[in-house]
């Protein structure tokens, strides 16, 4: 398993029967199925699967929690599935959403296999008798015929027994397509097909998986012909993650998304979004996405609620998930770069500068914009949306270029460091680099 930062230990204590003891001093577990923590008990090998819809050739944080979860499955001595939904991903899950998914084709679900496969590459160990396996449910979802499936998925669950499900209520009012009904029998189908193809035992997912979840234990049950009381497979949901405000974790202050691929979302940004994360919600970022033991977390919230200011807390997850997912190097730079930028010291050293132009979606300037002064400067940098707004912040003293504070909008620009780069600051977090273009 990829390891980084500084974690404590690639075991869990007690095996697969201390598993869900783990996850529940974590804050991971929200519901399991009965049964589920006598077979734990038994210490045999379990396979266990959580889903992942190909609808993006990225995972973003939201994906984390699941990841996690894995991840721990694999720790206790479990075999983690990893199922890559190319068969579901075309329909789309109705599940916590609002509106339908658009149907992707299948050559662009190809294509955002690969990328997903790589990036849990970073999380999950894949060599070895007991290596995560990936899998994708196009391969026997598409061997079905509309009239195999129904004959041999549909007839077992029925239309009240659907319509139970948290899934399917909230979306009824809105409208409800035929397609997005079915995708409840469809993640069914997945788990019946795994407990009989490869003694896949248990199905992971948030919360608002749960009705799906129960939907493959109740068919697995009806195909082997077992009763209501006899358990064969097992499910284990996680709570679904807020943050201290109640939006949906894993969005930045604009609402977009924070993505697992540096090319969507950068090394420095990504540390940044959990360095910025609330003391409310910094435990429990350290309980689910590291595997900090229960002794350091406690020592590392304790020092954060004695020196916030510190953020101690705050820059040990972001570290620590930082290089996990893009690598020691990486994280190393991101922690150099945003100490520079912040600082408040005066930046000369100019690799620093040329990180920072990248790092942080630096501005590029013409010896035209220099010759129209400081206010054209602050406007084409992007710091501010209009001269109104720029005026103003000079008035206040709020703007300094290269570290000279701007006192009016036609003060002149100082000269460039190295002849190329400007550093321009706005308050206390807003940084902006300017790099000299012909």
């Amino acid at each position: 398993m990829t390891t980084a930062g500084d974690t404590d230990g690639e075991t869990i204590e007690g095996g697969l029967a201390g598993l869900l003891n783990e996850l529940t001093w974590r804050g991971m577990v929200h519901q399991h199925s009965k049964g589920l923590v006598e077979r734990l008990a038994t210490g045999e090998t379990i396979k266990g699967y959580n889903g992942f819809d190909p609808t993006g050739p990225s995972l973003h944080l939201g994906h984390l929690v699941p990841i996690f979860g894995l991840i721990h499955l694999q720790r206790a001595g479990g075999i983690p599935i990893v199922v890559v939904g190319g068969g579901t991903a075309m329909i789309g899950d109705p599940s916590g959403r609002s509106a339908e998914r658009l149907l992707l084709s299948r050559s662009t679900v190809e294509e955002n296999v690969v990328g997903i496969q790589s990036q849990l590459g970073q999380f999950l160990d894949f060599e070895g008798p007991r290596g995560a396996q990936l899998v994708d449910n196009y391969e026997w979802l598409s061997s079905y015929s509309l009239l195999r499936f129904l004959r041999d998925i549909g007839k077992h669950l029925t239309v009240p027994y659907m319509l139970s499900k948290d899934s399917v209520k909230i979306r009824l009012e809105a409208g409800l397509s035929f397609t997005e009904f079915s995708y409840m029998l469809l993640q069914a189908a997945d788990f019946l097909h795994l407990y009989r193809a490869a003694d896949v035992e248990l199905q992971m997912g948030g919360a608002d998986q749960w009705g799906n979840i129960t939907a493959g234990l109740e068919l697995i049950r009806k195909e082997f012909g077992a009763g209501d009381g006899q358990d064969l497979g097992y499910g284990l949901s996680y709570p679904l993650l807020t943050n201290s405000s109640g939006a949906k974790f894993g969005k930045t202050a604009a609402g977009t998304s924070v993505w697992l691929d540096s090319g969507r979302t950068s090394p420095f940004h990504f540390y940044q979004y959990w360095l910025d994360a609330d003391d409310r919600d910094v435990g429990k970022y350290l309980r689910t996405f590291t595997l900090f033991g229960r002794e350091k977390v406690e020592e590392l919230e304790a020092r954060q609620a004695a020196h916030p200011e510190t953020r101690v807390a705050q820059k040990a997850v972001a570290f620590d998930l930082t290089a996990r997912v893009h690598g020691q190097d990486a994280a190393r730079k991101a922690v150099r770069i945003g100490e520079a930028a912040f600082s408040r010291e005066p930046i000369r050293d100019l690799e620093l500068l040329a990180g920072l132009y990248e790092a942080m979606d630096g501005f590029d300037y013409t010896a035209q914009d220099v010759s129209g002064g400081a206010l054209r400067l602050a406007i084409v940098s992007g710091l501010y949306a209009s001269n109104g707004d720029a005026r103003r912040a000079m008035a206040q003293g709020g703007l300094s270029i290269n570290d000279e504070r701007v006192k009016a909008a036609d003060d002149a620009v100082p000269a460039a460091i190295a002849g190329r780069y400007l550093v321009l600051r706005a308050g206390k977090k807003s940084v902006r680099i300017g790099r000299l273009t012909s």
